[in-house]
Parts: structure tokens; sequence; C-alpha cells
């Protein structure tokens, strides 16, 4: 029987399908295994600026859409799905609704805490909004580093060392990109209290976070490039932020979690875990 971890919400963002960085059988796994009323996709799922170049799509990224439709056709899951600048395509679209399926720039969550603001948050980051060619060049750097850090730990797995991000290291010691860090907190924190919100939920600088600054609660869903995370909400109205090293502890990875997730559940029996 299948262990499931049952909340009211799941909220992930910046998966950045169509990149060989995705962390696709990751997510995949940590969707596989939980159960929620709604699901807020909170922009960046696919990217659109590497598929244009030179991204790769693999089952693994094929899946993730797949367990996103059974979710919503099944499971009776609403999804939000939130337009990030990687997936940014879509802004001469919205909203779209499909009837459990919106495609919304922003969104309000409500829930016993209070309304949430919920945005990728691109929209104070100065250089994607206002100098897309930058932005362009920013993320093939980033890419770049990306892909000496695969390389460094491979270095590192050979030698029987855990996986260390050079990225993330890199992001902590600059002090510029602290001071982003700190910046785009503030502001989106700002933007959700005159808004008259309890609290902000929002992604776009992978650094996943949930903390009260003043009297907003800002919860940052990180990402499934480096960080692994994901924000969930309880039935009681918690929220709690999800490290998928920690997660994968209480719900394991198996000989068939790279599987096609139809063939994975056919028949299997569903333990929950964390419901109300």
């Amino acid at each position: 029987m299948k262990k499931l971890l049952r909340v009211r919400t799941v909220i992930l963002s910046d998966v950045h399908l169509g990149t060989a960085e995705s962390k696709a059988h990751e997510v995949n796994h940590f969707l596989r295994h939980t159960r929620s009323e709604k699901l807020i996709l909170n922009g960046d799922i696919i990217d659109g600026w590497q598929l244009t170049r030179s991204g790769q799509w693999t089952k693994a990224h094929t899946r993730f859409i797949r367990i996103v439709l059974k979710k919503l056709e099944k499971r009776d899951t609403e999804v939000i799905y939130l337009r990030g600048n990687h997936d940014d395509i879509l802004a001469s679209f919205l909203p779209l609704d499909f009837e459990n399926l919106r495609i919304v720039e922003d969104y309000i969550h409500e829930t016993p805490r209070g309304r949430y603001l919920v945005l990728h948050g691109d929209v104070f980051d100065t250089i994607t909004k206002n100098f897309v060619w930058l932005a362009h060049l920013g993320d093939w750097g980033y890419q770049l580093l990306l892909k000496l850090n695969r390389a460094y730990n491979l270095w590192r797995a050979w030698r029987g060392k855990e996986y260390w991000s050079l990225s993330k290291a890199i992001k902590a010691r600059v002090k510029q990109a602290v001071s982003h860090v700190g910046d785009f907190e503030a502001h989106i924190t700002e933007l959700a209290r005159a808004r008259g919100c309890a609290g902000v939920m929002c992604g776009h600088i992978h650094t996943a976070a949930d903390k009260q600054m003043g009297d907003v609660h800002y919860l940052n869903s990180g990402d499934w490039v480096e960080s692994l995370t994901a924000i969930v909400e309880h039935y009681d109205g918690r929220f709690e932020l999800v490290d998928f090293a920690d997660f994968v502890r209480e719900f394991p990875l198996t000989a068939d979690s790279n599987h096609d997730e139809a063939i994975a559940e056919v028949a299997a029996g569903e333990v929950s875990v964390g419901a109300a």
C-alpha cells in the first residue's frame, strides 16, 4: 500500500521543465506521494527560454504533465497555474479558465489565517521586465554555472561525497545577490500588505523561505533545480516548507519511481499521512 501525504494545498514553482537541470524525477515522486484539494504551480514550470534555444525535453518531463492532468481528471484537484518569466508566452492569453484548471497572472488564496497573494515574483525584477536581452544573457550564465555544478557533483559522487550546490554557495556569498534577495522579499511583502493580504507566496529567485516579515507571512516555494522544495498547507491552516531530502526519508524512492505513473499506481492501495 502506498503511503501518501494528504494536505489541503500544495504550492511549487520553478520546475524548469525543458532543461537538463530540472529535477523532474524528484518532483514527480513528490507529486505522486501527495494528495491535495488544490495544486498551485507558481510560475516557470516549463522553461520556454531554454526550449527555444537548446533545451532538453525528456520522458520525465512529459510524466510531470501527465501527473498534473491525472490530478485534474481523477483526483478532482483544482490546479492554479501562474505565469512566470520563463513561460511568459502565456501572458498574451491570460486569464484562462478550464473548469478545474485556471491559468492566471496572480491569485488570491483564501486560508483560515486570511488572504494570501500568490504570484511568481518577476514583476519586481527590473532586468527581467525592462531589459529582456540582459535577462536572457544572465540566464545563459546561470545555465553555464549549473553545467559546471553538474560536472563538479559527478566528481563528488565518484569520491563518495554528497551533493553540494556550487551555484547556491556562490549566490549566498555574493553581496549583491544577498542584497537582491532581501530587496525582492521586502518589495513583494509590501505589495501583499498594500492589497490587504495576510501573506504572500512566490518563487522566481530560487530561494525557499517561510518567515514572518512584520505583519505579512512570506513564503517562497524555492525551485526544483537546486533547492528541491515545496510548500504545503495542512488542513489545520499550518504552512510547511517541505525539503525533498526530508520528504524522501518518509516517502522513499523505490525501484519503480521513474516508471510510468499510470503503471506504478495500478491497483495500488493508499495510506494517508497528515489527513484531517
